[in-house]
């Protein structure tokens, strides 16, 4: 029997549950196009990876208007002194995790704007801890300890679009008023809420429930997405260049200097000069180039802008 006495479920019952469910997933299904899969030679197999993996940006294409309603939560999380929390597990962990820790080198951001935790921490990102998807207790543990607030933006990740700790976590997020965004490649399922929702459903994988692939793929093209689009809003680039950048290596300072030069047309001399100056500020050192003021002025009139370079430049001078 799996019902108990009383009509609770039974261990066995409950995992049937959970057997059922998963069998109803597109990540789960298996892809006729990869059958044979098993006897192809390594070309034919590089190829029919090929091929699924060039559906994948058009799925993404498709959830555009939903990804810009997670940047401006994003954004106006960002603006007030908040944070773009990322919260996966897995795969999907191990990439809101990347997406975070690129953003300080990439657009100067504080490490503590952008913040990326994963089901059964650090370790997890080396080795696989499969059971910690499972912890509901822990999601909302690791977002207490965080300080999840108001103000915030939790972005929750999974594929399979029931992981335990992502849907404990979004839970949890929407009882402290935090904004929240889902994001999954299955059809998202009517118990879970959140502002926004982004599914991309690029259907079976190549191998059945390998959902590192193209599931994976997706999940990255999303959040690269939603961290450069919130960046740009928040006037980290100047016309397609990179201005809020952290040159925190030798690589990172010679294209400090050569976005001064380029924009400027100055001679190196002149681009070192400035970002002394602006204490290493690549968009400090452009602004002071390019409206001929001093730092302090360049700063406070960046400030004024809510550091959007194109608008300080309209403006006059304070």
């Amino acid at each position: 029997m799996d019902e108990g006495a009383a009509g609770q479920r039974t261990p066995r019952a409950a995992t049937r549950a959970i057997l059922n469910e998963l069998q109803q997933l597109v990540t789960e299904q298996r892809n006729p196009r990869t059958r044979d899969i098993d006897l192809a030679d390594p070309e034919t197999i590089l190829q029919w990876i090929n091929d699924e993996d060039r559906l994948v940006p058009d799925v993404v294409r498709g959830q555009i208007p939903c990804i810009a309603r997670a940047v401006a939560l994003a954004e106006r999380s960002l603006r007030g002194g908040g944070r773009l929390v990322y919260l996966g597990a897995g795969t999907s962990g191990r990439l809101g995790v990347l997406d975070a820790s690129e953003c300080p080198p990439t657009f100067g951001s504080s490490p503590e704007q952008v913040v990326g935790i994963i089901a059964g921490g650090a370790e997890a990102l080396l080795r696989a801890q499969e059971r910690a998807e499972d912890r509901e207790a822990d999601a909302v543990g690791a977002l207490e300890a965080l300080g999840l607030e108001r103000r915030d933006t939790l972005v929750g990740i999974t594929a399979s679009r029931r992981t335990p700790y992502v849907v404990a976590g979004l839970r949890h997020a929407r009882r402290v008023g935090a904004a929240t965004v889902f994001i999954t490649c299955n059809t998202p399922p009517a118990d879970v809420e959140a502002d926004v929702v982004i599914a991309a459903v690029v259907g079976p994988e190549v191998l059945a429930g390998s959902t590192r692939m193209k599931s994976g793929t997706a999940q990255k093209l999303i959040l690269n997405m939603l961290s450069t689009a919130t960046m740009i809003r928040l006037g980290k680039v100047y016309e397609n260049l990179m201005v809020d950048l952290r040159p925190t290596s030798q690589k990172l300072e010679e294209r400090s200097k050569g976005i001064l030069m380029q924009l400027l047309d100055v001679p190196y001399e002149r681009a070192v000069t400035l970002l002394e100056a602006s204490q290493g500020s690549v968009k400090l050192a452009l602004f002071m180039g390019l409206a001929h003021c001093s730092a302090a002025e360049g700063e406070a009139r960046l400030t004024s802008a809510g550091g959007v370079l194109r608008r300080a430049l309209r403006k006059e001078a304070p």
